[in-house]
């Protein structure tokens, strides 16, 4: 399938809501509505009916509340994207929180904004995710990055994890740390896309992880002396 999707007035992103409030719901079902390209196709209020509406509508996106009264969005987007692999899960939630931001990614979501982001800012959030990129918020990645390079016992499976990659796939996962596409990946390395996109499935598999959010995640450990060394020569 092609890493970017495109989306028109004719084929709308189709977008699923699972907030607890009622009035969020309809706020945000006001705000996505009103753009030509984007259709809210339905929302939930419990993580049991997401859980039952959500792949029966087979949205392209679902933006998820990550705290709800029975449960957690991140579990929401564990399953439904079980069911639904090409789904893109959208986090958002009222918590500057770095271990609920980690959780969301190891889970799958394809990205996770605050509450108090602007409108145009969250539309902006569901097209990108929508079409197959990664949207988190910066301040709280930036945080979530710096943890992890300062405790990397957080995480001790990582360091085999990457001693199984390739010097090229080593050199491909910096760069999607880095938050390059695979074209833009491509003419630094000087390889064609398709192969930049083979490189990546071969890495995200010997990781162990199934999208590219969850390999920048990982890629921060990358940045070891010796690695920095390499880059810069």
């Amino acid at each position: 399938m092609p890493e970017q999707r495109a989306f028109t007035e004719q084929n709308p992103i189709r977008v699923f809501l699972l907030d607890d409030h009622e009035v969020v719901r309809r706020g945000l079902t006001d705000l996505l509505d009103a753009e030509p390209d984007i259709s809210v196709i339905g929302d939930a209020g419990t993580v049991d009916h997401a859980l039952a509406r959500g792949p029966a509508l087979r949205p392209d996106v679902a933006v998820l509340d990550v705290r709800l009264p029975d449960g957690d969005g991140i579990s929401v987007c564990r399953e439904l994207r079980s069911r639904m692999p090409e789904l893109a899960c959208l986090m958002l939630t009222s918590f500057d929180d770095e271990e609920a931001l980690l959780d969301a990614i190891m889970a799958g979501a394809s990205g996770y904004v605050l509450k108090q982001i602007k409108g145009s800012d969250l539309v902006s959030a569901v097209r990108t995710v929508a079409s197959g990129q990664s949207m988190l918020d910066p301040a709280t990645t930036a945080r979530l990055m710096r943890s992890l390079r300062a405790d990397p016992a957080e995480t001790p499976a990582v360091p085999s994890e990457l001693a199984s990659l390739s010097p090229r796939e080593r050199d491909i996962l910096a760069l999607i740390g880095d938050g390059l596409t695979n074209r833009e990946i491509g003419k630094r390395l000087y390889l064609s896309e398709k192969t930049v996109k083979n490189h990546i499935s071969r890495l995200l598999a010997k990781l162990g992880v199934q999208r590219r959010v969850q390999a920048a995640v990982l890629a921060s450990h990358l940045e070891q002396p010796e690695a920095s060394e390499h880059r810069t020569r």
